[in-house]
Order: C-alpha cells, then structure tokens, then sequence
C-alpha cells in the first residue's frame, strides 16, 4: 500500500481525488468546511467508481446509514485493531463493500425503526437551538398545533421521555450536531 495523497478538509479531499485517483480513500466524516459524507456524494457523483472508506470516531447509526447510502464501500472506526483496518481496506479493493461487526451491531440496534421525516429534523434542530414551540412555528410558517404534532412524532419514534431527551438522543445517534 502506497499513500498518494493527504487533505485537511472536504474540498482539499476532492481535489486531490480529483489529482490522485487512488484504488482507495480513506474519508473522516468530520473535516472542516465540506464534511465527509458530502466529500464521498461528490466525489462518488463525479467518480462513479470511486471505492471510499470512512473512517472515523463517529459511531451514531444515522451517520454510519447516511455515509452507506451516500456510497461509501465501508465504515470503520479509527478504534479498530490496525490488522482489522488493513484487511478492510484490502477487502473494498478487492471489490466488497464491507463494515466490521461492532459498526453493523450500531445499525442493527435501530433496524426497522421509523426515520425522522425532513421536517421532523428541522424542528429538532430548532428545539436543539432553544427554541419554542411558538418561535419554530413562526420559524417555519406552521402553526402551533403542528409543531406540537411534530414534536410529539419525534419523541415517540425516538423512544425519549420529552423534547430535551429527543435532542440528546439525537445528537448521540448522529441525527444532530451539537
């Protein structure tokens, strides 16, 4: 194995997607300016090809479907025993899309659970900001009575006693950034 390239951030990453080409990339998700996961959607968007492994320290489910779903050949934590990382890496270019047992463990916890809807995400984002029910609803150009319904789905579907314990769940799954 031969390291061609290094960036800093997401635009330096696809830059130097673009320069190098290599058999295979190694993408954190949390890099300054353009993140990882949509580093990964615009290189694969480009690079069709393009086989590209996260890893990183995040481990929330939401984060580890969207990098999945957005292309990503495998998911690994920078935790991971340096064997384990090397026959991943070794594995995705020889054509498999692979994630390691404890990363397929964190999506089978919430399979089958109903997602948050887009709207849903944007009311918790805003009550993660401190905001009221009334203040989102002006926010949004809803009423009231549909942030109220909306607030009561998102407790219910992430199993949370109220609006705060929402905002904790979701920041530890990867829903929200604090």
């Amino acid at each position: 194995m031969l390291l061609v390239a290094q960036a800093v951030n997401g635009g330096e990453a696809i830059a130097q997607f673009r320069a190098h080409r290599p058999d295979i990339t190694l993408m954190d998700l949390q890099l300054p300016g353009i993140n990882g996961t949509d580093a990964l959607i615009s290189i694969r968007g480009e690079f069709s090809h393009a086989r590209i492994i996260i890893l990183t320290s995040s481990d929330g489910d939401a984060e580890i479907n969207r990098a999945l779903h957005a292309g990503a050949a495998g998911y690994a934590l920078k935790s991971m025993p340096k064997a384990e990382l090397l026959a991943l890496i070794r594995s995705v270019h020889s054509g498999r899309r692979q994630v390691p047992p404890e990363v397929a463990s964190r999506l089978a916890e919430h399979l089958g659970e109903e997602n948050l809807t887009t709207r849903e995400l944007e009311v918790l984002r805003l009550i993660r900001d401190g905001r009221r029910n009334k203040q989102i609803a002006d926010e949004l150009a809803i009423s009231e009575t549909t942030v109220n319904f909306h607030v009561k789905n998102i407790v219910g579907k992430l199993g949370a006693n109220d609006r705060t314990h929402a905002v904790t769940i979701a920041v530890r799954r990867g829903m929200l950034q604090i």
